[in-house]
């Protein structure tokens, strides 16, 4: 089962109480205070683990409680810290207050990790109280609550390459003949109800490519699953948009080209400016080509005739696929380096001649002041 969005009741323990206890020994006794603190609550986190691919194993529990700390003991001993709970999630994943709306952090890399509900801090015990008038105190604390709140979790899977078009376009035979995954295939649509991924090989390196669910018009007001199936579209780098030459319903492949370029233009997020490349897919029907044709005419760009049954065109889509997400990350890469904060020299290599003296502005103090 493949789940992409589940809201959880995260609670972080509380903290231990402190102690209010004396030192009691033999030929002492009358020992000072000797209570220790208590330990800290556990808190809740949330990680990105590269093994999760989706949010399927949080479902069975919707209530995460951490423990809480042990209480203090004599002789100045501390309770024990309790341990955090740390749920795992694929990276991609969106974690927001349920309540507030507001994002608590979007855990794009692995071992991202946010905490969802911190812990208690543990109460001081009364050794923290003595004074010289206060000799034998018995004031404690007894510990902070921990955390809690209602979060969601929202996945938008993150690939490299994205799959779109209408139902039966051909996405998933088309993931299977690249990669080794296997998503349901079967020749009507609506098979897909969830994002594939796949690992396309290409020399020494490759790519993540994602079979998305086939979308229709009105995906960006809603209609069907389009908000479901859209908001995966906003990690991927690269479009590869499928066209069906032969469509069973009748319709026109170019009209349908337009229709899902403007539900990608509509969405909340416009995904319209994103690389694509544009394929014409079961060449081996008769007529792909002059559908091919006809769509390069109307957009005034280059077309590909692709075939996942007998291979036409599948090296050609890859390699320039490949290369388009080479240069897509490399750009990223420098643009990164551009906003990297500038580094300041050591102060043993800054020279006095490396600055010129500017002139000191006189300040008159206030009346009563000492300059």
């Amino acid at each position: 089962m493949f789940v992409d969005r589940v809201e959880l009741y995260v609670k972080g323990g509380d903290g231990g109480r402190g102690a209010a206890t004396f030192r009691r020994e033999k030929y002492v006794p009358k020992g000072g205070p000797d209570g220790g603190d208590g330990g800290d609550g556990g808190s809740v986190i949330v990680r990105a683990d590269p093994n999760a691919d989706n949010l399927a194993g949080l479902t069975t529990k919707k209530h995460w409680k951490a423990k809480s700390g042990e209480p203090g003991q004599g002789a100045k001993c501390a309770g024990k810290d309790a341990e955090d709970v740390v749920l795992l999630v694929p990276p991609g994943t969106i974690v927001r207050d349920r309540d507030r709306g507001n994002v608590l952090k979007d855990l794009v890399e692995p071992g991202a990790e946010v905490v969802v509900a911190k812990g208690g801090k543990g109460g001081r015990g009364n050794v923290h109280f003595k004074s010289a008038t206060n000799r034998a105190p018995r004031q404690f604390e007894p510990g902070e609550e921990g955390e809690e709140r209602w979060v969601s979790l929202e996945l938008k899977v993150i690939a490299d390459a994205g799959l779109v078009g209408f139902p039966n376009a051909g996405k998933s035979t088309l993931l299977s003949r690249l990669s080794r995954a296997t998503p349901e295939i079967a020749p009507y649509p609506f098979t897909t109800k969830h994002p594939n991924l796949g690992i396309v090989t290409v020399g020494d390196g490759g790519f993540v490519l994602a079979d998305l669910p086939g979308l229709i018009e009105g995906a960006a007001q809603g209609v069907g699953l389009g908000h479901e199936f859209l908001r995966h579209v906003e990690r991927t780098r690269v479009l590869i948009h499928l066209v069906e030459p032969f469509p069973s319903d009748g319709s026109d492949p170019v009209h349908n080209y337009h229709a899902i370029r403007k539900e990608l233009r509509n969405y909340v997020v416009p995904l319209d400016g994103r690389p694509e490349v544009v394929c014409v897919s079961k060449a081996e029907l008769t007529g792909a080509e002059e559908v091919r044709a006809k769509l390069a005419t109307d957009i005034g760009r280059e077309v590909l005739l692709i075939s996942a049954v007998t291979g036409d065109g599948l090296q050609l889509l890859v390699g320039r696929v490949a290369q388009m997400i080479g240069d897509l990350k490399r750009a990223e890469a420098e643009e990164a380096a551009r906003k990297k904060p500038t580094e300041f020299p050591t102060e043993a290599a800054v020279r006095t001649d490396d600055f010129r003296t500017a002139p000191v502005a006189n300040i008159t103090p206030p009346d009563g002041a000492t300059s």
